[in-house]
């Protein structure tokens, strides 16, 4: 299990998003306001929406530094 976790946090801090202002950023890189916009909109549905949601929950705890040491 833990395996697929830090898989998960890697694709995370590698991935990037796919359109709109920010399209080309690392999801671990797009503004705090940004993300707690989506928050209060609601997140996309699928995996993108997943890794926001994410990355919302990783904001909010401060620990953004833990993912960007995963990118390659």
């Amino acid at each position: 299990m833990v395996n697929n976790q830090e898989h998960e946090l890697e694709k995370l801090a590698n991935t990037t998003m796919p359109f709109g202002k920010y399209k080309g950023k690392h999801l671990i890189e797009l503004p705090e306001h940004y993300i707690v916009w989506y928050n209060n909109k609601g997140f996309p549905k699928g995996k993108l929406g997943d890794q926001l949601r994410l990355v919302y929950e990783i904001q909010l705890n401060g620990l953004e530094d833990l993912v960007r040491r995963l990118k390659y």
